[in-house]
């Protein structure tokens, strides 16, 4: 069967991704340098340096690997009639629309999670295991997977279930009622992650009193930021890694830092980390990066609101029925060169706001050299590449190339 202008649409985004992605690999390759920046001089020394570039290496080649079989998995599926066999036996069962589509959506999602499962696993226990990351225990990733698992069930499949109820029995304006409940479904979500979901994956302490406690709140303190508390998150348990976040609103917001972070850095280093997390809050990133995203997934749902019940939408993909929790899926696959240009456009904006972060903890700790002893112990520490091709940052990094955030630093006039 010929495909028409939605198959088209759809395969040639994505071998347009496929080449993008092999042009922006290649060309942040051959921007290695064999020298270490001077920069960075005073932190990595040459078999540091050679080690980072090696697993940027690695990591680029087992990508190539990865994302072919995945291309290639998913045209044979498509070519193959894959979605009109897994609807047939989904709607097989006649247990209903919504169980068949629960069904559909499920086999869907396992069926890609088995392809991709090796791959995980690789990464995690061969490549991130030979570059001394991986403190991942077969218990806890099982652990991890039961739990993931299990949340889907609890919160994703009512939450699917009411959709699909909505987009098949609401009429024209089913769209519109299953964007509520999908905004309604996010919000609470944001409230209710800190306190009840993130804690199953990992474990919370708070911050013990101390110096660097007390430096910490004397901080939010100065800079009016209501902190109730800081914790230490056991990042540890998983990887070696460093990293620090800001999530929550209200009393529910909360700052966490790795354990991996606390016990590699300074407490004036901890101390801007924390004051660049604030610095989003501040200026807020957050609540901007909110109200886009719903504006976002307005637009979106309006759109499936009038493709639908559109024919081309099943006929791309050789199904012979129309069902709507078939089509919300299909509809997603149209939207994949609007959501790599809405990508590009969000990683530029999320490069700014870690500029205007970085921007709020140096004027307000009075401080540059924190803020950059800071940025290098964590680039060394993760193995960053230092020395990206500007056009891979441009298609992947949401945080500027440590070297620009570091100029940027230096720049700030401290004497206002």
């Amino acid at each position: 069967m010929m495909l028409n202008w939605v198959g088209i649409i759809v395969l040639a985004t994505l071998i347009l991704n496929q080449v993008l992605e092999l042009i922006a690999d290649s060309l942040n390759l051959k921007a290695l340098k064999t020298e270490i920046p001077s920069e960075f001089s005073d932190v990595y020394d040459a078999e540091k340096y050679t080690t980072s570039q090696e697993y940027l290496k690695v990591g680029t080649r087992f990508g190539w690997i990865s994302s072919s079989v995945s291309l290639i998995g998913f045209l044979s599926f498509w070519f193959l009639g894959g979605f009109e066999i897994i609807n047939n036996w989904a709607i097989g069962f006649d247990l209903g629309f919504i169980p068949s589509g629960l069904l559909f959506l499920g086999a869907l999602s396992g069926l890609s999670s088995i392809l991709s499962l090796p791959f995980s696993l690789y990464r995690t226990f061969v490549i991130e295991e030979r570059f001394g990351f991986n403190r991942t225990t077969w218990k806890t990733w099982l652990l991890d997977g039961i739990k993931g698992l299990s949340l889907t069930l609890v919160l994703g499949v009512p939450l699917i279930s009411l959709i699909l109820w909505m987009l098949e029995m609401l009429g024209d304006w089913a769209w519109l009622y299953a964007w509520i409940a999908m905004q309604v479904f996010s919000l609470i979500i944001q409230f209710i992650a800190p306190t009840w979901i993130m804690p199953l994956f990992n474990k919370f302490t708070p911050l013990e009193d101390g110096t660097l406690r007390t430096a910490i709140m004397n901080f939010a303190d100065k800079v009016s930021f209501n902190l109730q508390n800081i914790f230490v998150i056991d990042g540890s348990k998983r990887s070696s890694k460093s990293n620090a976040f800001f999530t929550g609103f209200g009393k529910n917001k909360r700052i966490a830092l790795y354990d991996t972070l606390v016990n590699n850095h300074t407490e004036p280093e901890l101390v801007a980390v924390l004051a660049h997390e604030i610095g989003h809050y501040k200026h807020k990133h957050i609540l901007k990066s909110m109200i886009l995203s719903t504006i976002q997934s307005f637009v979106i749902f309006w759109l499936f609101g009038l493709f639908m019940r559109e024919q081309a939408l099943y006929d791309a993909f050789y199904m012979s029925s129309t069902p709507i929790y078939a089509g919300l899926l299909f509809f997603s696959m149209i939207l994949s060169p609007v959501d790599m240009l809405l990508s590009l456009f969000t990683n530029v904006r999320s490069r700014k706001h870690e500029f205007e972060a970085d921007a709020f903890a140096v004027v307000h700790t009075n401080e540059r050299q924190p803020m950059i002893d800071a940025l290098k112990k964590l680039s060394r520490d993760n193995l960053s590449n230092l020395t990206p091709h500007p056009f891979y940052v441009y298609l992947h990094y949401s945080h500027p190339p440590v070297l620009e955030r570091i100029r940027a630093i230096r720049k700030i006039d401290l004497t206002t």
